[in-house]
């Protein structure tokens, strides 16, 4: 079948998932000798957008990061919502903090499926730890982007083999394991934490003002008048710790930080990407 352009579409707090997206996206375009257009629906403003509505003759490779195992419950409403596919070819694509991606690439599989996409191949892609840069530093790093790079070639020999979209198959995710519940975090000692309702604190002394932290928001929770002002829900990216060129931003609920010491203690060893076609 015949690919005119590759779409490539994320949700990505703090530069990750845009980053191995994109470098999917340029493999695929490079190979099938085709153009790009970027769609990234990580702020708010980009979420209240008519839905975008994708045809047979494009290729979409569309990524979310892995929260507690999940989609971002906080953005599944705008994947059901936003993006439709007619007959569309994708590639389903999360991304996971060295940790484990739980369910999150099924559930995206899924879902895009659900509106309209034939999903034929799926991606779990290591990333450095939102929470702390102690798990999967430097990550994705030469090996990942080279495991991108033949997976995309893989992916390319596909769907120049098919005439019609429904050959496309989904992929077996995990031996077809069914969507778990999104996981409950723990603190060092093993027991649960507790820490819906933390939100970033600000050292008043660092902060110069120049408001990056509220324009990079993904929840648009922070007052852009007061910056010390989270006005609305925290969903714990980090975005506006890993993008304050001050480094003024932080956390101090006291479960939080704990969850964060487990992570490091038990997930600091390589894990592995995963691809499934």
């Amino acid at each position: 079948m015949e690919i005119k352009k590759i779409k490539a579409v994320y949700f990505s707090p703090t530069g990750s998932t845009a980053k191995v997206i994109n470098e999917m996206a340029g493999e695929l375009a490079a190979k099938l000798n085709v153009g790009i257009e970027k769609i990234d629906f990580t702020l708010p403003e980009n979420r209240n957008m008519n839905p975008k509505v994708f045809n047979e003759n494009e290729l979409v490779v569309f990524g979310v990061p892995t929260y507690a195992g999940r989609i971002p419950n906080k953005i599944l409403p705008a994947v059901k919502a936003m993006f439709k596919g007619s007959r569309t070819p994708a590639v389903a694509a999360v991304t996971f903090g060295n940790r484990d991606y739980g369910s999150s690439l099924t559930e995206l599989a899924e879902e895009l499926g659900n509106n309209g996409f034939c999903v034929f191949a799926a991606a779990a892609i290591v990333c450095e730890h939102a929470f702390t840069d102690k798990v999967g530093n430097g990550r994705p790093d030469c090996e990942d982007f080279l495991g991108i790079a033949r997976f995309s070639e893989y992916i390319t020999e596909k769907i120049v083999e098919v005439m019609t979209p429904e050959e496309l198959a989904m992929p077996l995710i995990r031996n077809g394991e069914q969507i778990a519940p999104y996981y409950t975090p723990l603190k060092a000692d093993g027991t649960p934490a507790s820490f819906l309702k933390a939100k970033p604190e600000t050292d008043t002394d660092k902060c110069t003002g120049c408001r990056i932290c509220a324009e990079t928001c993904p929840m648009g929770s922070i007052n852009p008048e007061d910056t010390c002002e989270v006005t609305g829900i925290c969903i714990k990216c980090h975005a506006c710790i890993k993008k304050c060129p001050a480094g003024a931003k932080y956390f101090t609920d006291a479960d939080f930080l704990s969850h964060v010491k487990m992570i490091e203690n038990n997930f600091a060893a390589r894990a592995n990407n995963e691809f499934f076609a």
